[in-house]
């Protein structure tokens, strides 16, 4: 199961390489119902997440990629360095959620770079095909960030939430 989830999480990052990990900073930072405890607790080197300059530094990149993705002159999510940059941000974040989801981190890692790859693809085609049946992109670059935001909330609310991770 915790292969599955960081699998998505991967997918979502070839979508949105910022948003994903945007989204679990927030998860991170928030107070749980617990006291002294937050929604999804991270120890060691993955406690940088858990401070509030994490979720605002990369709320401001995931925001910044939503205005870059629907200029004329960005480049392709599939060039060397859209794609190199969705990888590596979807093995990070399989890394980060590893201890919270059971596994080996490094397994976590390629599982979630494959889930960037699948996402990279799997999204310009999609967004390809559904821009040439409305007539535009704009709609569906729009559309493809609402749906990466809200799946990103739900997988985590899954993680967070389900006693089969704890």
């Amino acid at each position: 199961m915790g292969y599955v989830l960081v699998l998505i999480l991967g997918i979502l990052t070839g979508l949105r390489t910022m948003t994903p990990i945007a989204v679990l900073c927030w998860f991170a930072y928030l107070p749980g119902a617990i006291p002294g405890e937050k929604v999804l607790m991270l120890t060691g080197w993955r406690h940088f997440a858990s401070y509030l300059v994490s979720p605002i530094v990369f709320s401001l990149a995931a925001l910044g990629e939503f205005i870059g993705d629907k200029l004329p002159k960005t480049p392709s999510r599939t060039s060397a360095i859209g794609l190199t940059g969705r990888i590596l941000f979807g093995v990070f974040i399989g890394v980060l959620i590893a201890p919270r989801v059971g596994g080996h981190h490094y397994l976590k890692g390629i599982t979630g770079g494959i889930g960037a790859v699948l996402g990279t693809y799997g999204g310009w085609w999609l967004r390809t095909r559904l821009a040439a049946l409305v007539g535009k992109d704009w709609p569906i670059a729009n559309l493809e960030d609402w749906f990466t935001i809200a799946a990103s909330i739900m997988v985590l609310n899954v993680i967070t939430h389900s006693d089969f991770f704890r």
